[in-house]
């Protein structure tokens, strides 16, 4: 059955990657969560998806001229809704924290938009293995080399290739790279490919999946899993979906 992810937490109800917002998929019970990883200008993991303050938090200005105590101070839930006011940038530490006591698969999403060594891979996998979350975690990034990076520090690490752009055999390039999932752009994802793919061994999940037509039709091809931002929506479109197919 496809598995559902929510995708920056259930950040169609909740600022998106922060601590309210993993809560929130956690108490929904979801398959997994995806979040986005970078580094602050003291070079600690924090999670966060774009790489200026702007859009999420009420800072301004690079991500990466600021240190972990200056982020600090800036709240990332007053832009989403007052409710959050007080909401925080997390520390990846925060979240792995947060996840302990569950079972929740985690797709770590690296951001790295720069080619020279960063440490960004060794600091996650640290982390991931100080709270025992290597064998229930995905790594996926757009920066391929740092998967590279990733498989080549631990390879029980499942990495998946992310893309925009549709391509033939896209599981032969995982592969090359050490690569073992494909994470797919909803538009540039047809059946033909995902059965293909998934018949291969390579699971195929698609991102980012918020309406009942599209939700419904990944269902149907039987689709790994996908990344959605309501993921309550999606969970109990899933269990109808299921009743349909059992009475089939």
């Amino acid at each position: 059955m496809t598995k559902i992810f929510a995708h920056r937490g259930s950040s169609g109800t909740h600022p998106e990657n922060t601590l309210a917002a993993f809560r929130e998929a956690i108490r929904l019970g979801v398959d997994g969560i995806e979040l986005d990883i970078q580094l602050t200008k003291d070079g600690e993991l924090v999670v966060i998806h774009d790489y200026t303050l702007d859009r999420t938090t009420d800072g301004t200005g690079k991500l990466l001229d600021y240190t972990l105590e200056e982020l600090k101070t800036f709240d990332a839930g007053i832009k989403f809704s007052p409710e959050f006011t007080g909401e925080t940038i997390p520390t990846f530490r925060e979240v792995l924290s947060l996840f302990q006591n569950t079972d929740i698969k985690l797709n770590v999403e690296i951001k790295k938009p720069v080619k020279e060594e960063t440490g960004i891979e060794e600091k996650m996998i640290q982390q991931l293995e100080e709270f025992n979350y290597i064998n229930r975690s995905i790594i996926s990034s757009f920066n391929h080399e740092s998967l590279q990076k990733v498989v080549s520090i631990n390879n029980n690490l499942e990495c998946a290739i992310l893309y925009m752009k549709k391509f033939a055999n896209p599981w032969e390039y995982a592969a090359e790279i050490g690569a073992k999932a494909l994470h797919t752009y909803r538009p540039e994802t047809d059946s033909k490919m995902v059965a293909e793919a998934q018949h291969r061994g390579f699971p195929v999940r698609v991102f980012t999946i918020n309406k009942e037509e599209d939700m419904t039709r990944f269902f149907e091809i039987k689709i790994a899993a996908i990344f959605t931002d309501y993921p309550e929506k999606a969970m109990k479109l899933l269990k109808e979906t299921g009743k349909k197919e059992w009475k089939n």
